[in-house]
């Protein structure tokens, strides 16, 4: 799909930089962009999601896990 946007002079400039290094278009360089930062406010979602999870649910370690574990690390030094 074909789209017209308006960019400032320096991020202009800056997608022609990137285009050039990674050897590719700046529609390329647009494109990446928008999917990286597609991607980062999804996976910061994900983490709101998971907080708000472990207010809700008890996410200590069993007591039982945690002394076994601390037995081995310590017949491991």
């Amino acid at each position: 799909m074909k789209t017209a946007i308006s960019v400032s002079d320096d991020v202009f400039v800056l997608s022609e930089k990137l285009a050039k290094k990674l050897k590719t278009s700046r529609s390329a360089v647009f494109a990446l962009g928008i999917k990286k930062l597609s991607d980062e406010l999804d996976k910061e979602a994900m983490i709101a999601r998971i907080n708000k999870v472990c207010e809700e649910v008890d996410t200590s370690v069993d007591p039982v896990l945690r002394e076994y574990t601390y037995r081995k690390l310590r017949k491991a030094e």
